[in-house]
């Protein structure tokens, strides 16, 4: 909930940024709830600099809300276990048979889903660069700045980041074929057949997975598929879901606890990413009432 006061000019110019800023701020640490803590603190600068002195307030308060993220980003470093609940964005699960993601706002997150499952494996200084750069578009100039580095420098880090990241465009294919792709890959997983799982995993595939004991990252066809085929034939039943507006699926045991949740980005007709929830304790704060 905003502090801020629509009668205040400055509150009013601050809330046509909000959106922005949470955005901003979502992208860079891939939780609502710090994003929102972020925005909030953004405005509780605001409100103290004297606004007269902020020639762009746009390009001020990206500065803030980038210096604040880098500065959570930084602290998850330091101490990893404390950010484990923020290693994957919260999911949201809603009906397959709702609308097509590409027909749907949800498709950004879908996108955004898929691109933070990979951000998590640059460092703060190429996270930053990249984000506010590559999806913000802002100058490298004003990046340098809040890193403490040449505008050449934060060049070489957003560079990096991106050759890091190779994420995902936004899928071309309608959601029903995006659908299809991975409905060929739970098949070949029953059944398992390696070679049809390979035909359908991108050779990069990246496979992020949420357990009780930490996060597991496994990269490459090969190995995914491998998992996969070991994983078939169980007893728990499988609904088809969208997660973020990804093609996704919902595990349950047979009394109705979930057993996972698995979302997949599929990119130019193969799976790129797949992000999996194992945690009992993460997946009891899923809200999946609209698919039980």
């Amino acid at each position: 909930m905003s502090d801020t006061s629509p009668a205040d000019p400055v509150a009013e110019a601050f809330e046509a940024q909000r959106d922005r800023l949470r955005a901003v701020a979502y992208r860079m640490l891939g939780s609502h709830a710090d994003a929102e803590d972020v925005v909030q603190e953004a405005w509780l600068r605001l409100s103290r600099q004297d606004t007269a002195t902020i020639h762009n307030l746009a390009g001020w308060l990206t500065t803030v809300v980038g210096r604040i993220s880098l500065d959570v980003l930084r602290s998850r470093q330091a101490r990893p276990e404390a950010s484990y609940d923020d290693r994957l964005p919260e999911l949201v699960v809603t009906a397959a048979d709702g609308p097509a993601p590409e027909d749907d706002v949800a498709l950004a997150d879908s996108v955004g889903l898929a691109l933070l499952v990979v951000l998590d494996s640059l460092g703060p200084s190429e996270r930053l660069a990249f984000v506010l750069h590559d999806l913000f578009a802002v100058p490298f100039d004003e990046i340098g700045k809040i890193l403490g580095k040449s505008a050449d420098a934060s060049k070489m880090l957003a560079s990096r980041a991106r050759k890091k990241v190779q994420a995902p465009q936004r899928p071309a294919a309608s959601g029903r074929k995006q659908r299809e792709v991975v409905q060929a890959f739970l098949a070949a997983a029953h059944r398992g057949d390696f070679e049809g799982l390979l035909r359908v995993l991108d050779p990069e595939v990246r496979l992020t997975v949420d357990t009780a004991d930490g996060t597991v990252v496994v990269l490459g066809a090969t190995e995914v598929a491998a998992g996969a085929r070991i994983s078939a034939g169980g007893t728990v039943r499988g609904q088809e879901v969208l997660v973020n507006g990804l093609p996704g699926i919902v595990a349950w045991h047979k009394d109705g606890t979930p057993v996972s949740v698995v979302a997949f980005t599929v990119v130019d007709g193969r799976i790129a990413a797949i992000a999996s929830v194992t945690d009992p304790a993460r997946l009891a704060s899923i809200d999946l009432s609209e698919v039980r």
